[in-house]
């Protein structure tokens, strides 16, 4: 009998129940990020013709990982803009000036995230709202798990790695340029990265 060749009554599908990796569910739990083994750089174009580099240097937060449902987990990251470095203590303080991230008035850039989302393995999107100087907008950025293990201080610690791109003038970063032979000399475009080791919280009695 062929496939169409009876009307088959209509019954709503069920789906079948999400498999829970133990290993995962294991991870569930509140982690501090852990500053001294992570980091959180950028990489911009310099007069059109090659890239710079920086990270910043002091940062604080904090993972709430769901392992059975990824969708619930969460992340909060502070950065202190005066901790910006480049490797040039001039172009270090350009960028803490009024110029760009007018570190005096706004110490601090933000993530809090809004969502979380599994893609496929290893691999997750967290979107969240990131704040730079006095201007909010939404962010994803796509992150690998790199597993998990526990240190020569038995502390249970999770790695993260990833990246996004963001336009530095939607955040009101514009100062720019123009270039004698054309084009100026910062890119807008800004490529983020982060490499992040976060340790969990002891569970409370």
């Amino acid at each position: 009998m062929g496939l169409f060749s009876r009307k088959q009554s209509a019954t709503p599908a069920v789906p079948a129940p999400r498999a829970v990796d133990p290993a995962l569910a294991a991870l569930t739990g509140d982690y501090t990020i852990d500053p001294a083994h992570s980091s959180i750089g950028f990489t911009v174009r310099h007069a059109m013709v090659t890239n710079v580099k920086g990270a910043f240097t002091e940062h604080e937060g904090t993972l709430g990982l769901d392992g059975t449902d990824p969708s619930r987990s969460t992340a909060s990251i502070d950065v202190r803009i005066a901790s910006v470095d480049t490797g040039m203590k001039d172009r270090d303080a350009h960028l803490r000036g009024d110029d760009f991230f007018d570190a005096e008035r706004f110490p601090v850039m933000s993530f809090r995230s809004t969502a979380a989302e599994q893609l496929g393995g290893d691999r997750y999107r967290i979107t969240g709202d990131l704040t730079i100087k006095d201007v909010t907008r939404p962010l994803s950025i796509d992150l690998e798990f790199n597993g998990s293990a526990t240190d020569v201080y038995g502390n249970e610690r999770v790695g993260f790695e990833g990246g996004a791109e963001i336009l530095r003038s939607d955040w009101g970063l514009t100062w720019n340029a123009a270039l004698e032979t054309g084009g100026v000399m910062v890119s807008d475009k800004v490529k983020l990265t982060f490499d992040i080791s976060a340790v969990k919280a002891a569970p409370q009695a």
